[in-house]
């Protein structure tokens, strides 16, 4: 990865406090329980700071922030669960229409990836392709 995604999920928090008007106490303190605790208590939050970004689809920054904490989240419990929810907050966040930073869309296409694989979907580059189709099926 090209990037530090903790560092990255506290820059776009902090950028997120706009966005989420009156539910901004409540991040703070669903990110404070999230980032200084572990186990149950670490992701009861982590289910509470989704369920937030739910309740504000077009918060982009607190939406990037979620997809850089599901990193966190793969980091600490690699089970497809993770990664099919930084899918999908990935696809979410990709297909919406506001103008974002593009350094923050580099690393979320490229968490993108990294989920993807993490599941088994990685997109042959064409290297493989071709590969693939100069493999021999079948047997002798």
């Amino acid at each position: 990865m090209q990037f530090d995604a903790a560092l990255a999920a506290q820059v776009a928090f902090s950028r997120s406090e706009i966005e989420l008007g009156s539910d901004w106490d409540t991040a703070v303190e669903l990110e404070d329980r999230f980032s200084s605790h572990a186990g149950s208590t670490a992701r009861a939050a982590y289910e509470d700071l989704l369920a937030l970004a739910a309740r504000h689809p077009n918060a982009q920054f607190f939406q990037a922030f979620c997809i850089y904490i599901t990193w966190q989240q793969v980091t600490e419990e690699t089970i497809p669960y993770h990664f099919q929810t930084g899918v999908r907050l990935c696809e979410a966040y990709l297909v919406s229409r506001k103008e974002k930073d593009l350094r923050e869309v580099d690393q979320i296409e490229e968490l993108y990836g990294s989920f993807r694989a993490g599941l088994g979907e990685e997109e042959e580059d064409e290297i493989q392709i071709e590969f693939r189709k100069d493999t021999p099926k079948g047997g002798d």
